[in-house]
């Protein structure tokens, strides 16, 4: 009888178990398993936000480093652009090392990382640092704020909460998640943030919904966020102050109307890199109103681009979920995905001066070190749970398998 060699992968070793040959991985052959599984149109888009949030960081950053100088401290004016470099290499190494865990270990991973900063976020308002009046960080050698952090893993717990109802239809998911969701909007409140706060109860909102939630819940849900802003409104003042602002329509010196302004002096093809004038008097140019800069100087067509890649990533993910079977696996995706285009949206809509302000950077565009990190890692748990082995058949999707007929 013929005996053949073992069929070794190409660049992985062949090495003898128990008198069985099996193939030794080695690095080159993962990172080829890595490149076959991963979703590499995903990758292609925040790729390009994040280069996009490079050439637009390079625009804002002499107007946000001139208007923070003083007298004894003058920055540079590309200060913040070379800054953002940094962070954006510590950000693709740590989404490119998430994006290489298992499902499995990225669920842990996503955990783990979440009590963690549950347990630093009741740490802030005790031994917190303040900026601006808020106290948000902890100074551990550097800043470190616990709430980015929070976000891309609070996705990952809540699906995992709200998948234990698979093994046992009974057990109380919707009471537990919602005992987290109310404690973790407690504490952001105090510091305040109230922005995030929102954001927090808009992912839970929509992940308790995809996971089986009756339509009377649904509503009781509904009902009890609208009880949640008039509360906020009547009781807590950094709610109240920001709706207030936003009802009243606001004075040419209000932030959100400068930020409007400067959004549409560029025109559809915007003043030039660097030409921009009304950026001089924005604050927080470089973060919360970046998208105004870019709308000065490089056009409204340009943010009608970034409008629509934010639109693609979000739809990539939710057609890459239709066939999907794992109950987690489609809360995370869904849950991250909402964390990441709920924070684009919510900030464009501000700056459009449509929606009160918040103080929300835009994501993989706008200047940050904490927030910077933490959404490359939340790009990288969802390029992780979205993997799939490219050689398993799967139901190519049709508009007819959601209901639309042509």
């Amino acid at each position: 009888m013929a005996t053949y060699p073992p069929v070794v992968p190409r660049g992985g070793k062949v090495g003898v178990e128990g008198g069985i040959s099996r193939p030794v991985r080695n690095r080159r052959s993962e990172l080829a398993i890595w490149w076959r599984e991963i979703d590499r149109t995903l990758l292609f888009l925040i790729l390009t936000l994040m280069a996009i949030g490079t050439a637009a960081v390079a625009a804002s950053s002499p107007a946000s480093a001139r208007r923070l100088s003083t007298a004894a401290v003058r920055l540079d004016d590309l200060y913040f652009f070379t800054m953002h470099i940094r962070w954006q290499f510590v950000g693709l190494i740590a989404m490119i090392g998430a994006s290489m865990l298992p499902k499995e270990m990225a669920r842990r991973a996503g955990i783990v990382l979440g009590f963690a900063m549950l347990v630093a976020l009741m740490l802030v308002p005790v031994v917190g640092t303040s900026v601006n009046g808020a106290r948000r960080w902890l100074n551990l050698g550097m800043s470190l704020q616990p709430s980015e952090f929070l976000k891309p893993a609070f996705a990952i717990c809540m699906a995992w909460i709200l998948s234990w109802r698979v093994r046992d239809p009974n057990l109380p998911v919707v009471a537990v998640s919602t005992g987290l969701m109310g404690l973790i909007a407690l504490l952001l409140m105090a510091q305040p943030d109230f922005g995030s706060a929102v954001l927090f109860i808009g992912v839970w909102f929509v992940l308790v919904m995809m996971s089986g939630m009756s339509i009377k819940l649904i509503g009781l849900a509904g009902g009890g966020g609208m009880a949640f802003v008039a509360l906020a409104y009547m009781f807590y003042d950094n709610a109240r102050h920001r709706i207030d602002a936003f009802l009243g329509g606001g004075s040419a010196f209000d932030q959100v109307d400068l930020a409007q302004r400067t959004l549409l002096s560029g025109g559809w093809t915007g003043s030039g890199l660097w030409l921009g004038t009304r950026k001089l008097g924005l604050p927080e140019a470089h973060t919360d109103y970046i998208f105004s800069v870019i709308g000065e100087e490089f056009g409204l067509l340009a943010c009608l681009v970034i409008v629509i890649l934010y639109l693609a990533l979000v739809a990539r993910v939710l057609v890459r979920l239709l066939d999907e079977e794992d109950l987690f696996t489609t809360l995370a995706a869904a849950g991250l995905i909402a964390q990441i285009g709920g924070q684009a949206f919510i900030n464009i809509l501000v700056n459009l001066q449509l929606f009160p302000s918040k103080g929300m950077t835009l994501p993989l565009i706008s200047y940050g070190g904490s927030s910077t990190v933490a959404l490359c890692l939340g790009a990288g748990f969802l390029l992780a749970i979205t993997r799939r082995n490219p050689f398993i058949r799967r139901e190519r999707f049709s508009l007819a398998s959601v209901g639309i007929k042509l």
